[in-house]
């Protein structure tokens, strides 16, 4: 599944061969006790493009305190992308639907030390999936609190400081790959 990713930069190159290492070395990949057992393990973020205005949603995260992509943690042997499947359906009330650009193999890859208690490493396959922009109507209020959709260059207008901190890097990315003009609603 690595493989599938197409390293950005040589921070992604990094992070894919530092991914790698960690399978290959027998590691537990998935988390057994919240938030932090082991130590580092496996998520699966997806990023909700709405391919026809050139937005992405991002969500205010409650314990984070950062705008992220929607996703979360892969349970004991669950693929990756039935993980975005499910967290889809919990967190934003909606059907996953794999970008036409970009299907259901991960796009981008990082690798997080988490903020506040109960820090932990996370290996982060996101995913890009499409939605028009006003078919997501509730979210879960217990994890988010709030949503916004921003286009592409609003993305890397915002400070650093309040986003993921790959979001630019993400964006720059998906921009490239995505070769159209990122137009904002009117």
């Amino acid at each position: 599944m690595l493989e599938s990713v197409r390293p950005w930069d040589e921070q992604e190159r990094a992070h894919l061969a530092e991914a790698a290492a960690w399978i290959v070395g027998g590691a537990p990949l998935y988390r057994v006790r919240k938030p932090d057992v082991p130590a580092i393990h496996l998520v699966s973020y997806f990023v909700v493009l709405d391919e026809k205005h050139g937005e992405i949603l991002l969500v205010a995260h409650r314990k984070a305190g950062l705008w992220l992509p929607s996703g979360g943690h892969v349970e004991p042997m669950e693929d990756p992308w039935d993980t975005v499947v499910r967290e889809c359906r919990e967190e934003l009330r909606i059907e996953a639907v794999p970008s036409a650009v970009f299907g259901v193999e991960p796009f981008f890859l990082t690798i997080t030390q988490t903020r506040g208690q109960g820090r932990h490493t996370d290996v982060s396959l996101w995913y890009v999936l499409q939605a028009d922009a006003g078919t997501i109507t509730s979210f879960d209020e217990d994890e988010f609190e709030a949503i916004k959709w921003l286009s592409l260059p609003q993305v890397l207008a915002e400070p650093e400081d309040t986003l993921d901190p790959h979001m630019h890097r993400f964006t720059r990315k998906l921009m490239a790959a995505w070769g159209r003009p990122l137009t904002r609603r009117t």
